[in-house]
C-alpha cells in the first residue's frame, strides 16, 4: 500500500519527503514541519501507535490507515486535543466504501424495528492481511451495534455463541483487494449491502485526496468530515 501511495502521489504532482520501513525507522525522527506538509502512517499494528506518537510530538499532521492498534485510538486524540494538532484516522479510505458506512448505518436503524431479520457480516481479504477481522468490517459491525438494539457485540464466525452477537465470517483468498458483505435475513426474505474492491489503487487514491483535503485543517478529524464536503450541497 505505501508504495501504491507513493506512485500516485507522484503522478498527482507530490513530493515525498520521507519513505520509512523496517530498514530506517530512526528517521521518523526527522519528519517535521519543515520538510514534510502531512504524513501518512500505513505500517503495521505493532508499529502505528508508536509512529504516531513521533509525528504528534514533532508536530506533523498526520492521517493513520493502519488497523489493530484502535485500543490506543483515545489517547492519539487526547494527544491532539492538547497540542492542537491534526490526525485522521480511517479503517478504510475507499470512497465507495465511506458512503457503504453511511447506508449500513441508515439500514441498522430501520432494521432495528424489524426483529425478525438477523444480521451476519463477511469480509474477504488477499492472503497476506494480517488482522482478522479486517478493520473495516470493525467498523461496520460497531456502527451495527450503535443503531440495532438487538445486538451487543461482534465475534469471529468460530466464536459465535449469543444471538446478541454480530458474526463475522472472514477469508483469506489471493489476492483479493477487499469485500464486504452485510446480511438481513428472515425465514421469507434478505437483504444484502456489498462492496467490492476492484483494484487496491482505490484505497491509495483515497488517501491521496484525504491528505490533500486535510492539509489546510486542525483538530481531530475523520473520514465522515471528509465525505461531508463532497456531498454536502447533494439533496
Amino acid at each position: 500500500m505505501g508504495k501504491t501511495i507513493e506512485q500516485i502521489a507522484v503522478t498527482q504532482g507530490h513530493s515525498i519527503s520521507y519513505i520509512i520501513d523496517h530498514n530506517n525507522r530512526a528517521d521518523i525522527k526527522k519528519v517535521n514541519p519543515s520538510n514534510t506538509d502531512i504524513a501518512i502512517e500505513f505500517s503495521i499494528p505493532e508499529s502505528a501507535f508508536d509512529n504516531i506518537q513521533i509525528l504528534i510530538k514533532n508536530k506533523v499532521k498526520t492521517i493513520c490507515g493502519t488497523t489493530g492498534w484502535l485500543a490506543r485510538l483515545n489517547e492519539v486524540h487526547s494527544q491532539i486535543a492538547h497540542t492542537n494538532g491534526t490526525f485522521l484516522y480511517a479503517s478504510n479510505f475507499s470512497i465507495g466504501v465511506n458512503l457503504f458506512f453511511e447506508l449500513n448505518e441508515w439500514l441498522a436503524k430501520r432494521m432495528n424495528r424489524l426483529p425478525k431479520f438477523d444480521v451476519t457480516l463477511a469480509e474477504i481479504h488477499h492472503t497476506e492481511k494480517k488482522d482478522a477481522p479486517s478493520g473495516t468490517a470493525i467498523t461496520i459491525a460497531e456502527a451495527i451495534i450503535d443503531n440495532h438494539q438487538n445486538y451487543s457485540k461482534w465475534t469471529l464466525e468460530e466464536e459465535h455463541i449469543n444471538s446478541t452477537d454480530i458474526k463475522i465470517k472472514h477469508q483469506r483468498l489471493g489476492s483479493v483487494p477487499g469485500t464486504h458483505i452485510v446480511e438481513y435475513n428472515s425465514h421469507l426474505e434478505s437483504i444484502e449491502l456489498k462492496h467490492i474492491a476492484h483494484d487496491r489503487k482505490v484505497f491509495a487514491q483515497g488517501v491521496i485526496e484525504v491528505a490533500e483535503w486535510v492539509n489546510n485543517k486542525k483538530g481531530i478529524l475523520t473520514i465522515k468530515d471528509y465525505i461531508k464536503s463532497l456531498v454536502s450541497n447533494v439533496l
